[in-house]
C-alpha cells in the first residue's frame, strides 16, 4: 500500500510517517524544500516536495505517482498575517484534492486533519455538554475559520467524481494535541521549570487532550474503516480541569517550587494585544496572539468521541497522566528541558 503524508516534517505529521513505516507501507512524506528533516531519517522513506500554494504546479509534481492513501496533515496553526490561514489551510487543501481529482488518483481514503476547534465557544452554559457533530460550528478564530472552510470545501464536492464514486473523504477533528516534539504545550513546562504557572480566567474550564500516538492511531483506522464523509471528534475520553495538566507537569519535573498566577481574562487580551503587535513588528510568530486569547478564554472543549469508537473501533490508548510522563520524559531526554 502506498501513503503521501503531506505535512510530514511536522509535529503529527512526523508519528503518522513513523506508523506507515511500522506497517511496512510503502512511505512518501511530503515536504517543502525548507522542511526540517530532523525526525524523517528513515532509509525507507520517500519524499517528494509539493507546492499546496500553486495548483497547476502541485499537479505536475504528483503526476506519475498512484496513491492508495492520502494523509493531508500540513497546515499552520500560528500565523503573523490572519490571511495566511486560509491561503494555507483552506487553500492548500483545496489545491491538493483538486490536483488528485486532475489526476485521476484512485484512491481509498483521504484523511484531512482538522480541528475541533471549527466548532468554537459553543455550550458555553454550566453544566458543559459534549459538543457532537450535529451541532453548528461557529469558529472563534482564524485557524478554526480556515478548517471548516477546508471542510466546507470537501462537503461540497460533488457526489460523483471518481468512477461514479464519492471522493473518499474522512475528516478527523483533534482537541488539543500533545506529545513529544510538540513545542506549545512546552512552554507551559518550560515556564513551569522556571518557576511559574499562568492562567486566566476564574469561571470553570472543562479542557480535553489527545495524545499524538492516539491521533496516529485514529488516522490508520479512518484510512481502513472511515466511510466517505464522516467526521470525528478526537481526545482521550476524559475531561480535565484547566490545572491538572499543568499539576503533571510539576510531578514530572520533581515538584520544583512554582508561582502560580490566575489573571482576568481581560488581561489576556492586552498580552495578546501586544503579542500579535509584536509578532507584526518582528516578524517572529507570537505563541500570545489573537487566536490563543479566543482560545485560553474558550471554557468548554468537551467532545463526543462515541462516534469514533463505535464506526472506526478507536479506542483511546494514553490517558493524560501517562501521556505527559511520557513527554516531559522525552522534553528531558532531548534537551529541551
Amino acid at each position: 500500500m502506498k501513503i503521501l503524508i503531506t505535512g510530514a516534517s511536522g509535529f503529527i505529521g512526523s508519528f503518522i510517517v513513523e506508523e506507515a513505516l511500522r506497517r511496512g507501507m510503502d512511505t512518501w512524506a511530503a515536504v517543502r524544500r525548507s522542511s526540517s528533516k530532523k525526525y524523517l531519517a528513515d532509509e525507507r522513506i520517500h519524499f517528494i516536495e509539493l507546492n499546496l500554494d500553486d495548483e497547476q504546479e502541485l499537479t505536475e509534481q504528483l503526476r506519475g505517482h498512484e496513491f492508495d492513501y492520502v494523509v493531508h496533515a500540513a497546515g499552520v496553526t500560528k500565523c503573523i498575517d490572519p490571511h495566511d490561514f486560509r491561503r494555507i489551510n483552506t487553500e492548500g487543501t483545496q489545491h491538493l484534492v483538486q490536483a488528485l481529482l486532475a489526476l485521476h488518483m484512485p484512491l481509498r481514503k483521504f484523511v484531512y486533519l482538522s480541528s475541533l476547534s471549527v466548532f468554537g465557544a459553543i455550550r458555553e452554559q454550566q453544566p458543559y455538554e459534549e459538543i457532537r457533530e450535529t451541532d453548528t460550528p461557529h469558529p472563534n478564530t482564524a485557524y478554526g475559520r480556515s478548517k471548516l472552510e477546508a471542510e466546507q470545501f470537501l462537503d461540497a464536492l460533488p457526489l460523483s467524481l471518481q468512477d461514479g464514486k464519492p471522493f473518499p473523504y474522512v475528516v478527523l477533528r483533534p482537541t488539543g494535541v500533545y506529545g513529544p516534539r510538540e513545542r506549545d504545550y512546552f512552554l507551559m513546562a518550560k515556564s513551569i521549570r522556571q518557576h511559574s504557572d499562568f492562567a486566566v480566567g476564574y469561571k470553570r474550564q472543562d479542557i480535553t487532550f489527545v495524545y499524538v500516538k492516539d491521533v496516529v492511531q485514529a488516522v490508520f483506522l479512518a484510512c481502513e474503516k472511515g466511510q466517505p464523509g464522516r467526521k470525528y471528534f478526537l481526545s482521550d475520553g476524559q475531561v480535565y480541569q484547566s490545572t491538572t495538566f499543568s499539576d503533571l507537569i510539576i510531578r514530572e519535573l520533581g515538584s520544583p517550587w512554582c508561582l502560580r498566577l490566575r489573571a482576568p481574562i481581560w488581561v489576556l487580551r492586552v498580552v495578546t494585544f501586544f503579542g500579535d503587535l509584536a509578532g507584526r513588528l518582528t516578524g517572529k510568530i507570537s505563541a500570545l496572539n489573537n487566536d490563543k486569547y479566543h482560545i485560553l478564554r474558550q471554557r468548554n472543549w468537551r467532545c463526543d468521541i462515541e462516534p469514533a469508537r463505535r464506526e472506526l473501533g478507536y479506542e483511546p490508548r494514553y490517558l493524560l497522566d501517562e501521556g505527559v510522563r511520557l513527554t516531559v520524559k522525552w522534553y528531558k531526554e532531548n534537551n529541551w528541558l
